[in-house]
């Protein structure tokens, strides 16, 4: 048997190692080959609307809090520290699409 796969090696016994996967090939075929990696599912939770997080009415977070202040200063608007955690939410998303930042 001969191993196509470069830095695989081939056994007497009809496998094929690469890697840490063992490959098995019948003798007059050619080694089986390895199957890309799956991409994972897509997440089982789409994205909630701000206004319907069911923590949204709570003071905002505190990297929420750093990561506006930044923005605030960025885009030259005032900092509101009494923002809840939707409030700052809906500002970050307006704030990012004003200095360029995030998404």
């Amino acid at each position: 048997m001969k191993a196509l796969v470069p830095g695989a090696s081939a056994f007497k016994t009809g496998f094929l190692r690469t890697n840490d996967f063992l490959l098995m090939a019948q003798d007059n075929q050619e080694p089986a080959r390895q199957s890309p990696p799956q991409t994972p599912p897509p997440p089982q939770n789409p994205e909630k609307p701000p206004e319907d997080w069911a923590t949204g009415n709570e003071p905002m977070t505190g990297p929420q809090r750093s990561y506006l202040q930044t923005l605030c200063r960025e885009a030259g608007e005032e900092f509101n520290e009494k923002l809840t955690k939707a409030e700052a939410s809906k500002k970050i998303d307006e704030l990012q699409k004003k200095t360029g930042r995030g998404r």
